[in-house]
Parts: structure tokens; C-alpha cells; sequence
């Protein structure tokens, strides 16, 4: 197995539609986008919850806040951008007028808030652990714990269409990995913890401990992908980044006979 570095988001869909990379942990909504555009991606399973937290400054205390308000993202397409446009579009907001985005690699957004250069920021690990540490901004939305996102999988297991068309056993072995690593991740954070960090996939041991007690990682068995699959795309529609329909997102582009094969096989 080899590792393949990418960014998240369309950067991750592209690199699996392309054959670049074979499979991928990928936020579902940009991973809808490049189906909705014709890129042959296979969803194969969903694997956890959560994983990004918005952060406002003093005047921030909901989404709808967000009006008329600057908020960093890495990138237009990016997992931060899409994931805010669908929960603008949610509560009503037209994520293409209402917001001031503003587009950063380097300084990251992060630090953009972190400076007051934006109003809003919307991170993943380890960003918000760092952001509660230094008591910089607030939390608006907790992917982990708050409705309806937490209802949903937030990251899915996804696979370039010809391999697993070509490779069904190598699939569901490659799917039986990532689902085992799930349980370890839930009921074994402390030495998962200690692996990520010697495997140099982050420097912070104390951040990692805490983002993996406080992501819900034992959700594979109980929450229905397909729901969260239909979910992000009516939110897509309504933030105008999709044309499909929820049904032909599905019957194009998912495939759930290998993960219902292991939810036998890798009973708790």
C-alpha cells in the first residue's frame, strides 16, 4: 500500500476519478460534486462522524450570523467551502451572496482567524483542538454533537469506478481495513493516538488523543449511508452546486455490497 499526499475535498475526488489515487477518506458533498459532473467515483461505505467545527469571532453566535461576514477557506471546492455552502443553503442563506469568502493556502484560514483578518473559519483536526487551546474565537457548530450534521457521516470511503469494478476482493479487503482501523480508532484511542503520531501524520499526540475520543467512530455499523448520500444532495441542490437528483447519485455512483457483507462478518 502506498500513501498518495493530496488536499481534501475536489482535490481528493479528482485525484481518485483520475486513477491517481485507488481509494480515499474523502467529505461526502464535493465527492456528489464530481459524480454530478460525470467522474466515475464509487462511495463504498461511510467510516465516521463529525470532524469539523465552525469557529466565530464575538459577534458569531449561529450560522445565520454569517451574513454579510468574511469567512476563510483553503479554497473554492475545498471540504471547508462546500460543507459551509451546505449549511448556508440549509437555513436559508444563498452561500453565493450572502458571504464574503476569502481563499488562502498560505496563510492558512486558521491563522487568518486566529489574526482577525476573517469573521469565520471552519476547521478540521487539528485546527479547532489548537483554536480552544489558545481560547481564540468560539464554537458555532460542532459537526460531532449538533443536528442535523451529527446525524449524518461526514468522511466516506471512496474508490475509483475500474478498480472496483476490476478488484472486488481487493475492495472489500481494502474496506475491511478501514472499518477495522474505525473500531480501534473508538474503542482504542490512546495507542491509535500513539500510531498516527509516530507514523508522522501529526506532530501533537495530546490533540490527536482528544480528536479521536471526541469523534463518534463507531457509527459504521448503525447510520445509513445512503441517507447521508441523499441528505448532501438535496443540500447541494439547494446551494445550486449540483444538478442530479439524490436517486441518480445513488444508483450511479454508490455500491454497498461489500460494507454490507462485513457488517456480517465484523459483528460487535
Amino acid at each position: 500500500m502506498q500513501y498518495v499526499g493530496s488536499a481534501s475535498g475536489a482535490p481528493v475526488a479528482a485525484a481518485v476519478a483520475g486513477g491517481t489515487v485507488d481509494f480515499s477518506l474523502n467529505y461526502a458533498a464535493p465527492n456528489i460534486i464530481a459524480v454530478d459532473s460525470g467522474e466515475p467515483l464509487i462511495t463504498l461505505a461511510g467510516v465516521h462522524v463529525g470532524c469539523f467545527e465552525l469557529f466565530g469571532n464575538e459577534e458569531i453566535h449561529s450560522i445565520a450570523d454569517l451574513r454579510g461576514k468574511s469567512v476563510g477557506v483553503q479554497a473554492v471546492g475545498s471540504s471547508q467551502h462546500v460543507y459551509l455552502a451546505t449549511m448556508l443553503a440549509y437555513i436559508g442563506l444563498d452561500p453565493n451572496k450572502d458571504i464574503i469568502w476569502v481563499t488562502s493556502a498560505s496563510p492558512k484560514p486558521s491563522e487568518l482567524f486566529a489574526g482577525g483578518k476573517v469573521d469565520a473559519f471552519l476547521g478540521f483536526a487539528p485546527e479547532p483542538q489548537d483554536l480552544r487551546a489558545r481560547h481564540i474565537g468560539q464554537v458555532v457548530v460542532n459537526s460531532a454533537v449538533d443536528r442535523p450534521w451529527s446525524q449524518y457521516f461526514c468522511c466516506m470511503l471512496i474508490g475509483s469506478r475500474e478498480f472496483v469494478r476490476k478488484y472486488p476482493v481487493a475492495t472489500k479487503r481494502v474496506l475491511r481495513a478501514i472499518l477495522k482501523a474505525a473500531d480501534l480508532c473508538a474503542t482504542q484511542p490512546e495507542p491509535a493516538a500513539r500510531r498516527i503520531v509516530d507514523r508522522g501524520f501529526t506532530p501533537r499526540y495530546d490533540y490527536a488523543v482528544q480528536t479521536l475520543n471526541e469523534l463518534p467512530y463507531d457509527k459504521w455499523r448503525e447510520y445509513d449511508p445512503e441517507d447521508m448520500i441523499r441528505f448532501y444532495a438535496l443540500r447541494l441542490h439547494e446551494a445550486g452546486l449540483i444538478k442530479s437528483s439524490p436517486n441518480k447519485i445513488i444508483a450511479e455512483a454508490t455500491d454497498w455490497r461489500f460494507l454490507d457483507e462485513l457488517k456480517r462478518e465484523l459483528k460487535a
